[in-house]
């Protein structure tokens, strides 16, 4: 958005209010030459420059709201882009990185209180800055006292608008904080409903969200009582300012008070004029205190929006230029390709360092089994080789390729990735399978699907939608349809599998290791695991514990 137009679209949409001024003045003088018997035919030239000017005044509003509209929704889209890359651009390893329930509320709901902020806010603002002080100059040019009464009173308003704003941004930006987190809450409790039920525990999730819940309506309350406390001063000193003014002006009309008026006595069209003008000496300023609660909102939601923006761990090659990008072509070789890792140093943000100078090398073709207890690094070590978290230093070859931010992307096209608790979309379960990957037709999600032995499951046929986090699928099947997805990779030749048989009775675990093993034939294949029956399987078992390695029987 260009701040430019911006600003010149609300200076017209806030400047457009000064026409009251000489609709006004027309209109105080047509009634003072009825007052003198100058007839009907006196009026009507005033008339129509009113009726002209109001016109012009409804045309300069809507042009300039049109305009400022358009440009904060296209600010709003910037905002949601650059927050959307932002957190494209951060690792999922990132511990710091925002809950998707949070960001979510945010970029959909939270955000949307920037539009008013931006269409009512600036426009009241200019207003507020300008014709307050247009009007009292004019009034001061016929009477200083009139002027004096209106510069009283309305100083009298910002300061007790400050004085609320500061608690209503705080309220606002604290019910935003609730309301994100609540969000957050029913996000992640739907995605592990089935869990809860397992458990027992839906009443007593049901009380805590219920608990929630009054929590945000408590605070939404405090921000509406704010609102309704500033409108409340506020037209308490714009009335009381305007009933001076107006008892002043027809006492001096009356002849009792005869100062004030640089030495000449007020028509009754000036008096009239004056009167005109001292609503619309306060309008600004109450619609300035009606959008002030938009402004409070608005500014919280862009802080929302700007946390959500900051840099974290970075996902090695979100940033890279296309223009420097290695092309997968470039990386494609033929058969399994070798890893090599190289000094490697890695921790995470805070914690004891899982590598030091580590070493690795898994000849091409070769199954590997990382093992170890949690914590020691196994999906941290999987992670970095997947160009999923940056290392602080060393180096990792796939395929005699380094891995940088430039060749990363071109990496990943020959990998596939199969993490600890598999991740369902809202999809089909075709889309589930093919995840959008060029070159994945029908044909070959439906064999992928009977390889993964899930052509028998009911809910799992290719046109089947699925819920968020796989509801309608056990966590078995969740893991098969994994398996579908690796199985459906058309270029993977390094497979990276985290954990494939956790929490899988023996049955399942046995199932998923076969068809594991059968699709590993003539790939790599590095898998973390904490189950000796997988481990066994493989040519070689790298324990990450401290203890030596051995090789698989």
């Amino acid at each position: 958005m260009n701040p430019s137009a911006s600003s010149f679209a609300s200076l017209v949409q806030g400047s457009a209010a000064l026409l009251w001024l000489p609709q006004a003045a027309l209109l105080a003088w047509a009634i003072q030459q009825l007052g003198e018997g100058s007839g009907l035919a006196a009026v009507l030239w005033p008339a129509a420059g009113i009726l002209l000017l109001g016109l012009l005044r409804a045309a300069a509003e809507a042009w300039g709201a049109r305009r400022v509209y358009a440009q904060a929704r296209t600010r709003l889209s910037d905002l949601r882009a650059r927050v959307a890359a932002a957190l494209a651009a951060r690792s999922p390893l990132d511990s710091a990185r925002p809950a998707s329930g949070l960001a979510a509320s945010v970029i959909a709901e939270q955000a949307e209180a920037l539009v008013p902020y931006l269409v009512r806010y600036a426009p009241a603002r200019w207003r507020a800055m300008v014709v307050p002080v247009v009007i009292v100059a004019v009034v001061a040019c016929l009477s200083w006292v009139a002027a004096a009464v209106l510069l009283v009173a309305a100083p009298l308003i910002p300061i007790f608008m400050a004085i609320v704003g500061w608690r209503a941004k705080a309220a606002s930006e604290a019910q935003m904080v609730e309301l994100g987190g609540m969000n957050g809450f029913l996000l992640d409790r739907l995605r592990g409903l089935a869990t809860l039920r397992s458990l027992g525990a839906v009443d007593a999730t049901a009380r805590r969200l219920g608990e929630a819940a009054q929590s945000l309506r408590s605070r939404t309350m405090t921000v509406l009582r704010i609102a309704f406390l500033s409108s409340a001063v506020l037209e308490l000193f714009s009335a009381l300012g305007v009933a001076m003014v107006a008892v002043y002006v027809g006492f001096h009309l009356l002849g009792t008070l005869g100062f004030g008026t640089w030495g000449h006595t007020l028509s009754l069209g000036e008096g009239l004029f004056i009167l005109l003008l001292a609503p619309a000496f306060f309008e600004p300023l109450r619609e300035l205190s009606s959008v002030w609660h938009d402004r409070a909102a608005g500014e919280a939601a862009l802080a929302s929006l700007e946390r959500l923006s900051e840099d974290g761990v970075a996902l090695p090659g979100a940033s890279a230029a296309d223009a420097q990008a290695v092309s997968p072509a470039a990386v494609a070789a033929a058969g399994a390709p070798a890893v090599r890792v190289r000094g490697l140093c890695f921790a995470h943000a805070g914690e004891d360092a899982f590598f030091e100078n580590y070493e690795l090398r898994v000849a091409a073709g070769e199954h590997v089994a990382l093992m170890g207890p949690s914590g020691s690094g196994k999906t941290a070590l999987l992670s970095l080789i997947a160009g999923l978290v940056p290392a602080r230093r060393g180096e990792i070859l796939v395929g005699g390729v380094h891995l940088t931010d430039d060749s990363v992307a071109a990496l990943r096209t020959r990998m596939a990735w199969m993490g600890q608790k598999p991740h369902v979309f809202a999809a089909s379960v075709q889309d589930n399978v093919a995840l959008g990957r060029d070159g994945v037709r029908a044909a070959q999600v439906q064999a992928a699907i009977r390889f993964a032995a899930l052509d028998g499951v009911a809910q799992a046929r290719p046109g089947i939608a699925l819920g968020e986090g796989g509801g309608g699928l056990s966590g078995g099947e969740a893991v098969r349809l994994a398996l579908a997805r690796v199985a459906a990779h058309p270029d993977a030749d390094l497979l990276l599998v985290d954990e494939p048989t956790a929490h899988l009775d023996s049955e399942t675990a046995e199932r998923v290791a076969d068809a594991l093993m059968q699709l590993a034939r003539g790939k790599t294949l590095i898998a973390a695991t904490h189950d000796p029956v997988l481990a066994a399987r493989m040519d070689r078992v790298i324990r990450l514990d401290g203890l030596p390695a051995r090789e698989a029987a």
